[in-house]
């Protein structure tokens, strides 16, 4: 009898980019993305509600934290994604949501994390490609609180839900045009 081949190590990457549902949606489509939890980080709350971080007293941020396969994708095109999906040039706003909890920011998990993300921050900004400037948060990761229940895979329980239809499903198209070769095999 022969063993079992290993399993590829995982990786963690944890990003802001506005509600977490709209990220959510996107990584859970994501080829080689094997595991995305909405949560919270950055606050100085021991484990905060929804509530607690949208009256944004908690200085937390809505964030996704997302297990993927190395070997399948990269954490470049992990931020290649998340760059195309949110405007980080605003700030503490995405959209009509607006606060701290919406800020734009990369939580790193390892210096080789943090080098990839000013790396590639420092080539869009050199490039223009935003004409204004990036003013993305770059961490290290702190405690990740998990959100409550109903909003994990809030999109896919919900997708005619209005504020999914309006802000959720427009960024999933985008990342579906862009990035079809990435997509998961449906």
């Amino acid at each position: 009898m022969s063993e079992a081949p290993p399993t590829p190590a995982t990786e963690t990457a944890t990003l802001a980019g506005g509600c977490f549902w709209c990220l959510e949606a996107v990584y859970q489509e994501l080829d080689g993305a094997t595991h995305v939890v909405s949560g919270y980080m950055g606050g100085h709350v021991d484990k905060p509600t929804y509530q607690q971080v949208c009256d944004g007293t908690t200085g937390h941020a809505e964030v996704v934290q997302v297990t993927y396969d190395p070997a399948r994708v990269s954490y470049r095109e992990i931020l290649e994604v998340f760059f195309a999906i949110h405007d980080p040039t605003t700030m503490n706003r995405q959209g009509n949501d607006v606060g701290t909890q919406y800020r734009s920011a990369i939580y790193f998990h390892s210096p080789e994390q943090e080098q990839v993300a000013r790396d590639i921050i420092a080539e869009l900004e050199r490039e223009g490609v935003y004409g204004a400037h990036i003013v993305t948060e770059v961490t290290p990761a702190e405690t990740f609180w998990p959100a409550e229940g109903y909003h994990q895979s809030y999109y896919v329980n919900n997708p005619y839900q209005p504020y999914c239809m309006a802000v959720v499903s427009p960024k999933l198209n985008k990342f579906r045009q862009k990035f079809s070769s990435k997509r998961k095999a449906s």
